[in-house]
């Protein structure tokens, strides 16, 4: 080896070893900043009127998206799974599957998903165009504290909303089951709904709304993490906003699978 393939290799592993370092540093810092999220939630004056107005803020603003997209989710599901059913003579349990993979798995991860890229994108906005216009450093001059004042209402309210409006993308998604089950496959709304009731216990529900909670902690933490580090103007603000909504989809489809591991072994 060449004294320069020898220089570009040790170039290569600087890089490899500086951006691991400062993966590392960003996961301390993200554990600090969590950390002082408990801490406020444990003082006086817990905010209740900022968590009321986010929680409308997230839940209403969001229920639209969500909604719309449970059910042609549900809809595409029945159509799917009735057509591959039909050939062995089962499509009348079209209504058991639809519900039992939105109780369990679609209802949770598509709710995140649809509710991280549009409130994650919005919380590191608003952080983040007040970090690079130095209102975060306001608001710690007039001896009030930025994450019991910024952070902890918005994830507060993320982490109730989630569940809220799962449940309702839940609903929504079997009715959308429903009407395709009547219009393309013969299937009575009678035999249907008693087709989900005898598939899907009250676990399965359960076991999903109960992973909506972390997804919710994930996705106000996440972008009140990124509004907090931006720098560089409003360009910074783009580019915090993008890497919210991409950093908090990955990871909640990361820990959707360890706590579907967890829930199954309990």
């Amino acid at each position: 080896m060449s004294a320069v393939d020898r220089a570009s290799a040790g170039d290569r592993l600087a890089g490899i070893g500086d951006a691991a370092l400062g993966l590392v540093d960003r996961c301390g810092r993200f554990a600090l900043l969590a950390g002082a999220t408990v801490r406020a939630a444990r003082r006086r004056r817990f905010p209740w009127r900022e968590c009321v107005r986010q929680l409308a803020s997230i839940g209403v603003g969001s229920a639209s998206i969500v909604l719309l997209t449970a059910l042609f989710t549900g809809m595409v599901m029945a159509l799917q799974t009735g057509i591959a059913l039909e050939r062995f003579g089962a499509k009348l349990y079209v209504g058991g599957v639809v519900g039992l993979a939105l109780a369990r798995e679609l209802g949770p991860i598509l709710t995140a998903l649809m509710v991280g890229g549009r409130v994650g994108a919005g919380i590191s906005a608003e952080i983040g165009a007040m970090q690079v216009t130095e209102q975060v450093d306001a608001i710690r001059s007039l001896g009030a504290d930025p994450v019991q004042k910024l952070v902890l209402p918005r994830v507060v309210a993320a982490t109730l909303a989630l569940p809220l409006l799962t449940a309702m993308a839940n609903v929504l998604g079997i009715i959308g089951g429903m009407l395709i089950a009547l219009s393309q496959f013969g299937i009575t709304a009678n035999f249907y709904m008693e087709n989900v009731v005898w598939a899907v216990t009250l676990q399965d529900v359960l076991s999903g709304l109960a992973k909506t909670f972390a997804f919710g902690w994930i996705i106000a933490m996440v972008g009140c993490f990124m509004g907090f580090e931006t720098t560089g103007g409003t360009v910074g603000v783009g580019r915090a906003t993008t890497t919210a909504v991409v950093v908090a989809s990955i990871t909640v489809l990361v820990a959707d699978f360890f706590l579907t591991k967890l829930l199954l072994a309990l």
